[in-house]
C-alpha cells in the first residue's frame, strides 16, 4: 500500500543503525536522516527482553526506515537516545497507510 504522507512527517532526525557487538561494544552504521513524526511522551513499553521499561520519545515514519532494536537516534532537539522497540505496521489489500513505529528511551 502506501506510506504516511509526507505533510505529516514534519520532523527529522538521524538513525544510526544497530548492527551487533564488536571487539570493542556496539557496532553502528554510518547516521541517515529521516522525516518522522516525533511525539516526546513518557509510557511504558515492553523491550525485546520482556521488561518494563519507560518511552520518553515515539517516532512514526515510513515503512522503509532501517532501525533495528538498539539503534541510536538523534531527535530534533538533539538528544541522543536509543531504540527500544521497533513495529512495522503493515495491512496487505487494506487501503490504509504503511508505517514504522519506534519506541525511544
Amino acid at each position: 500500500m502506501t506510506a504516511l504522507p509526507a505533510w505529516l512527517l514534519c520532523h527529522t532526525i538521524s538513525i544510526e543503525p544497530y548492527r551487533g557487538s564488536g571487539a570493542y561494544g556496539p557496532v553502528y552504521d554510518g547516521p541517515a536522516a529521516a522525516a518522522a513524526l516525533v511525539a516526546e511522551t513518557v509510557k511504558h513499553v515492553r523491550d525485546s527482553t520482556g521488561a518494563v521499561v519507560v518511552s520518553t520519545a515515539q517516532i512514526y515514519a515510513g515503512p522503509d526506515l532501517d532501525c533495528p532494536v538498539g539503534s541510536r537516534v538523534i531527535l530534533p532537539d538533539g538528544r541522543i537516545t536509543r531504540a527500544l522497540t521497533v513495529a512495522a505496521h503493515t495491512a496487505p489489500g487494506l487501503p490504509v497507510p504503511e508505517s514504522t513505529e519506534v519506541y525511544c528511551e
